[in-house]
């Protein structure tokens, strides 16, 4: 299943973050991008949220220097960006690969497309992670730990879920069920020509 592999990948990128745990380390993609490369953009995609999960920890930190504040909501506009940038890729990938499939009669289109669902996915492997650690970190209550696992047990089985939905929707595609169409994201506030502010306007 498609899942199966994302998830893995997903889990090798949290824990290879961590191994250093900083926003600012060097990103190496150990999946070649011609050979290999859905498990490169699965790759790159989790890496580009896993680094935005700790830009938007440090963003809340009541002392931060109010430049520094402004300096990271730049990094993090521009991680926003290539996370949308990555979903489209992704979603190239999977039209690339259904292209010749023939949609029945009767077939119909998904709510969201197979790429937004794996951007789900990553970000919910992250909230795994994250949320197992509270239930083993040294210093916290028993009581917090338990209210840890009880959150953690919902979000294993929202991955169950989603990861179901997502495997489900490729193989709809893939027989002709559903049928992919993909709208480009059209931010406005990123483009000189449609944001007032950065066309000079008052």
């Amino acid at each position: 299943m498609f899942t199966d592999k994302a998830n893995i990948i997903f889990k090798e990128v949290i824990d290879t973050y961590h191994v250093i745990d900083s926003v600012d380390q060097e990103f190496t993609n150990p999946y070649d991008q011609k050979s290999q490369v859905l498990e490169h953009l699965l790759y790159r995609k989790c890496w580009i949220d896993t680094v935005q999960w700790h830009y938007e920890d440090i963003i809340r930190d009541p002392e931060i220097d109010p430049v520094a504040a402004l300096t990271l909501k730049r990094k993090i506009d521009a991680s926003n960006q290539d996370r949308t940038d990555m979903v489209e890729y992704i979603d190239s990938y999977f039209l690339e690969q259904y292209k010749d499939v023939e949609a029945k009669a009767n077939a119909t289109i998904n709510t969201e497309s197979p790429a937004w669902g794996v951007d789900r996915l990553s970000i919910l492997a992250l909230k795994v992670y994250h949320m197992h650690e509270e239930t083993v970190r040294e210093g916290a209550s028993e009581e917090h730990k338990a209210t840890c696992q009880t959150k953690l047990n919902v979000l294993l089985e929202q991955r169950v879920d989603l990861s179901t939905a997502i495997d489900t929707l490729l193989s709809d595609i893939e027989k002709g069920d559903k049928y992919m169409k993909v709208y480009k994201q059209m931010k406005m506030y990123n483009d000189d020509e449609l944001n007032p502010v950065l066309r000079g306007e008052k």
